[in-house]
């Protein structure tokens, strides 16, 4: 009986231990928001003087590389037909059963991410293509996983995620009907067509 009772004191104790500490422990500063954090920012730069009257230009972040007067305003591209063939953006191709890029075709996103930043108007559809080889279903989540993946390279280059959507066609439009190896390399692609 004794030793229940002492148990039974050292819970009690242990218990009202840990909600004192929990008490004394003291309450977290709220969490600053980055928009937060920009008022705080340009409310110290107005209070020092104005010494910043001129807004400093941005260089990181999506869609936000300054544009010199020399380089496109956005209106100046081709849209593509339905096929959405012949467009400004080159395809990037990938291996047979692989979603990844390869170092050719992260040469070929740059490039396509650098006439995205000069062309801000442009709103593209990623469209993830598979060879006739393998089941419906399965094309389909591989186009999926290569439209994404080309979608992804674009937004880690500076491209915001809102110009962007995908779709996956699998291996249902393909871009040379043969069955060849040659046929069913061009087919395995992420395509992108470009609207306004």
């Amino acid at each position: 009986m004794k030793m229940r009772m002492s148990s039974n004191a050292a819970i009690a104790a242990f218990v009202f231990l840990a909600l004192l500490l929990e008490g004394c422990g003291g309450k977290r500063p709220p969490a600053v928001t980055e928009a937060e954090a920009a008022r705080r920012r340009a409310a110290a730069a107005s209070a020092a003087g104005g010494e910043r009257s001129r807004p400093q230009p941005v260089d990181s972040g999506p869609d936000l590389r300054q544009l010199s007067s020399d380089q496109a305003e956005g209106t100046d591209f081709p849209i593509s037909d339905e096929t959405g063939e012949g467009g400004p953006l080159e395809d990037v191709r990938f291996d047979f059963n692989q979603a990844t890029l390869s170092a050719v075709a992260q040469g070929i996103m740059e490039k396509n991410a650098a006439w995205l930043q000069a062309h801000r108007q442009a709103k593209v559809l990623v469209e993830g293509h598979c060879d006739e080889r393998g089941t419906v279903e399965y094309n389909l989540a591989l186009g999926e996983q290569r439209a994404r993946a080309a979608r992804d390279s674009l937004v880690s280059l500076g491209v915001a995620a809102e110009r962007l959507r995908t779709v996956s066609y699998g291996k249902e439009r393909p871009l040379d009907p043969a069955s060849s190896e040659v046929a069913w390399a061009k087919n395995r692609r992420a395509h992108f067509t470009v609207t306004r």
